[in-house]
């Protein structure tokens, strides 16, 4: 049940990030709320999952997921650049995750 907490987290802090545009800098009242209230809901989310989850292993995968999900929608839906160097710091962040899950789940 932990990683669906977990998958809960990274969808609402990818979310927030998301419309962190839409806030202009936090001075559009509507999307300023559901940005902070999709963080809100993203830390609640988080903080269920590390009951099930070592905290070093949830949030690698939480931000290490979270930063390639906001690349990819910056790169397909906001018309941010995708360079080499962009596919290769995801490419060992995700990297990372693996390891430390691996590394996590021998320590068990």
């Amino acid at each position: 049940m932990a990683y669906v907490w977990l998958v809960g987290a990274i969808a609402a802090e990818v979310f927030a990030t998301s419309m962190l545009k839409a806030t202009d800098g936090f001075s559009r009242l509507w999307p300023t709320v559901v940005c902070l209230g999709a963080y809100a809901a993203s830390f609640v989310l988080l903080s269920q999952a590390i009951k099930g989850v070592q905290v070093g292993v949830a949030y690698a995968v939480w931000s290490g997921l979270g930063t390639a999900a906001i690349v990819a929608i910056g790169t397909i839906f906001l018309g941010e650049p995708l360079s080499w160097v962009k596919v290769i710091g995801v490419g060992l962040i995700v990297a990372g995750v693996v390891v430390l899950n691996v590394g996590g789940a021998a320590g068990h």
